[in-house]
């Protein structure tokens, strides 16, 4: 009887974190709970977390070659098979490390590529993260022929580093030419169905934030949807897009984006270009903020830089803290005399939805007009206007009337100009 094999133990990491003068405002302990979060995500187990303060970076190995040494015993005594450094090196100092410390060493950024490798499911989020990777790879095939050579497992080896380790910079230009072409077919793609959604004025609403705010979580509460969920960093990589009925009976399209992180690479902003823009088209933004969460303001930040990045820093945006149900009644009251403008929710358990639902309504609403609309029940054109007016406005009176149809509704003015070319319309008196 053959033993049933066994799956493979995870890579056991050492954490190490460099802190300076212009980041020593951050607790340590936080960023290195955030880092083992990420080691996590992509199957590692950590055994080991290390702090260097330095007044700055040092330009061989980042943290210091006697730190390095040290670093490199503790690591023969924990066993750690590879060193994730909570930093972005620079070629010359990921090869000065691994030289000292005798085993692979990844940065910050390429630990974070990796976890996105593992995500990406549809063709297009392994476009963009083959892009990123590559990208990531150009400047650190100097030197690196061995270390590129190897096969196999492990965290930071996926993707193009994987299966191109011969490839030349020639190669990889042009794979990064074609990627780029092929990306811009997605990029019109997506302009193409976010017109015909403008031509049907569905408002859209996009859910933003840090990742593991709780997004997919609420998403699914809105929606009725079932999309995976996990309490992991990054678990969304592909947009998804559903349909919510507010209360006023309106329709609108809410979509479930990938989550932003502090220092978020600055080829995966690039690289999820086409992707990113479904929040800078959107109509509303919910700001999704973990209320629990001790750095909360340093979150904030590091979305508010990457909406600004890819142009939806205007977007009109309403705050939303999830799980306030981790809060005593005390921090809660306090959070919401900080915030007033803003929504208090709990996706796990339901508080607070309601609210926000009204509110988002309320948002959606402000450039509205009543109107009295007149139609005619026997024509094909009048009828499907009188279901987008259902789905897409707010209808107070219907009234049939031989051979007319009036209705008094809340229209937006972006479906107004358009059934003003269809049908009756005056004002109420």
């Amino acid at each position: 009887m053959t033993p049933r094999s066994l799956a493979p133990a995870p890579e056991r990491a050492a954490l190490v974190s460099l802190t300076t003068g212009s980041s020593n405002r951050v607790d340590p302990e936080l960023l290195l709970e955030e880092l083992t979060g990420l080691a996590s995500a992509a199957g590692a187990a950590v055994v080991l977390r290390a702090v260097q303060e330095r007044p700055t970076p040092d330009p061989a190995t980042l943290i210091g070659r006697g730190k390095a040494e040290q670093l490199a015993k503790a690591c023969d005594e924990a066993g750690a098979g590879v060193v994730i450094v909570d930093n972005d090196l620079s070629p010359a100092q990921g090869r000065n490390l691994e030289k000292i410390l005798g085993r692979r060493v990844i940065d910050r950024t390429q630990l974070i590529l990796d976890i996105f490798a593992r995500r990406a499911r549809t063709r297009e989020g392994k476009l963009q993260v083959e892009l990123a990777q590559l990208q990531y790879l150009m400047p650190r095939l100097v030197g690196s022929s061995e270390a590129l050579s190897r096969l196999g497992g492990g965290i930071g080896t996926r993707g193009p580093g994987e299966t191109k380790l011969e490839t030349d910079r020639r190669r990889i230009r042009h794979r990064i030419a074609k990627l780029k072409r092929e990306i811009a077919e997605v990029q019109a793609r997506r302009g193409h169905l976010r017109a015909r959604r403008a031509r049907r004025d569905v408002p859209t609403v996009a859910l933003v934030g840090y990742t593991n705010a709780g997004k997919t979580t609420l998403f699914n509460a809105l929606t009725g949807g079932d999309a995976v969920m996990s309490d992991a960093l990054f678990v969304t990589l592909d947009p998804l897009v559903r349909k919510v009925k507010l209360p006023d009976k309106r329709q609108i399209l809410l979509s479930d984006t990938v989550g932003f992180i502090d220092r978020l690479p600055h080829q995966l902003v690039a690289a999820f270009q086409a992707t990113l823009e479904e929040v800078a088209s959107a109509n509303l933004l919910l700001h999704l903020a973990d209320a629990s969460a001790q750095d909360r303001e340093r979150r904030d930040a590091a979305v508010r830089s990457v909406l600004a990045e890819v142009g939806a820093g205007e977007v009109p945006t309403l705050v939303v803290f999830n799980k306030c149900d981790l809060l005593s009644p005390d921090e809660l009251h306090r959070l919401k005399t900080m915030y007033p403008a803003a929504v208090f929710v709990s996706a796990l358990n339901g508080m607070g939805q309601g609210d926000l639902l009204e509110i988002i309504a309320s948002r959606l609403a402000m450039d509205t007009t009543v109107v009295r609309l007149t139609f005619d029940p026997d024509s094909a054109e009048h009828r499907k206007a009188i279901a987008d007016l259902y789905r897409q406005a707010h209808v107070l009176t219907h009234v049939a009337i031989e051979d007319r149809v009036m209705i008094d509704a809340d229209v937006p003015r972006r479906l107004l100009e358009r059934l003003a070319r269809v049908v009756r319309v005056q004002v109420p008196t």
